[in-house]
């Protein structure tokens, strides 16, 4: 891959929403070019004799049984919920584009 453009930082920016000056694009468009470089550089390295790995470190199953335990009644959510009806909270519709 070559390098970062101005333009790389400006789709990156609008797909993060987030707005940079032209200052600050120059600035990422030279840092995102470094970062580049540096995984190609990393990317030289003769990994054959390295064994793949899932995890840096080891981990285990911390699973716990499941306990049924008894829930509030529908009159008691109910009574603290904003907007409650047939059984179910009624939440605000949030859509984003």
């Amino acid at each position: 891959m070559g390098a970062i453009s101005v333009s790389d930082v400006d789709k990156s920016a609008a797909l993060s929403k987030l707005e940079f000056s032209g200052e600050e694009k120059e600035k990422f468009t030279d840092q995102f070019s470094k970062i580049i470089g540096f995984v190609q550089k990393i990317s030289e390295l003769d990994t054959r004799l390295v064994e793949p790995t899932t995890h840096a470190v080891e981990k285990k199953n911390v699973l716990r049984e499941d306990i049924v335990l008894p829930s509030l009644l529908n009159s008691e959510i109910e009574k603290i919920a904003p907007k409650f009806a047939e059984g179910s909270i009624i939440v605000p519709k949030i859509i984003e584009y």
